[in-house]
């Protein structure tokens, strides 16, 4: 009875079809089998090797700092999972700490802190690159890539100023304040006593929206008016204030709101 059952047309035409699939489809045949048994180009270490770094996926680098996936994902599929997690955004996935990233199956605190050291060494790198090209401040985006690093992937908002001399180079940069995820306060006095102590010509202020929504609120645009106009009183100016989101800004001085 068994012998006619897997003997029969339905059965043996199943098995011919699930054959073919996987041997004329590359990609369900890798799927099925661990990294270690992929073609050689196609394992991330072994593919960054041969081909650079440059043809990695976001996955296959994510794939490589974990080493392993769990009994039911390969590396490279539980990395395209974290991924899609955060909408493949390299900026959301920054913002998850060790306890975020252990919910995954498959990663425990050591994968979750290599991920987590990753992130944080690309954020640095982005920010010394900025320092090597140039420290004067032309436009808004000139900021904007000088605060990104410090603003970015912050789950809470904080409020830093820019301090410059008569050139617009920048002179330092501050963290004056921290706060939640939905504000913080600037202390003008504190401030100016900075730009004070620090001989500073001009200065612009920026914090972060951890919603990533843009739009100043209303605090922002009061404190803004506020700060402006105490610094025309010192004859400090004040040139500009950027709202910084995940991976793009808002600027009071590009909308002319300054």
């Amino acid at each position: 009875m068994l012998k006619n059952k897997l003997s029969s047309p339905d059965t043996i035409v199943s098995g011919l079809f699930l054959f073919t699939f996987i041997s004329l489809n590359p990609i369900a045949m890798k799927e099925k089998l661990p990294i270690s048994q992929w073609a050689e180009d196609d394992r991330p270490r072994e593919k960054l090797l041969i081909k650079g770094k440059g043809q990695l996926s976001k996955a296959e680098l994510i794939a490589i700092l974990i080493g392993i996936g769990n009994r039911e994902e390969s590396a490279v599929e539980l990395s395209k999972r974290i991924l899609s997690s955060v909408n493949n955004n390299l900026a959301e996935l920054s913002k998850l700490g060790v306890v975020e990233l252990c919910k995954f199956n498959g990663i425990g605190p050591a994968k979750a802190i290599s991920i987590i050291a990753a992130l944080e060494i690309g954020r640095r790198r982005r920010a010394d690159d900025v320092i090597q090209k140039s420290t004067k401040i032309k436009s808004s985006k000139d900021v904007f890539d000088v605060i990104y690093a410090e603003l970015s992937d912050k789950n809470h908002e904080e409020f830093w100023i820019l301090l410059l001399d008569r050139a617009n180079q920048i002179i330092k940069k501050i963290n004056i304040s921290e706060g939640g995820l939905s504000g913080t306060m600037a202390d003008p006095k504190k401030i100016f006593k900075l730009a004070l102590e620090n001989n500073s010509s001009s200065i612009i202020l920026a914090h972060n929206h951890p919603s990533n929504n843009l739009k100043p609120s209303d605090n922002d645009i009061k404190l803004t008016k506020t700060i402006s106009k105490a610094g025309k009183t010192l004859e400090i100016n004040v040139l500009d204030h950027i709202i910084v989101g995940s991976d793009n800004y808002f600027s009071f001085a590009d909308e002319s709101m300054i």
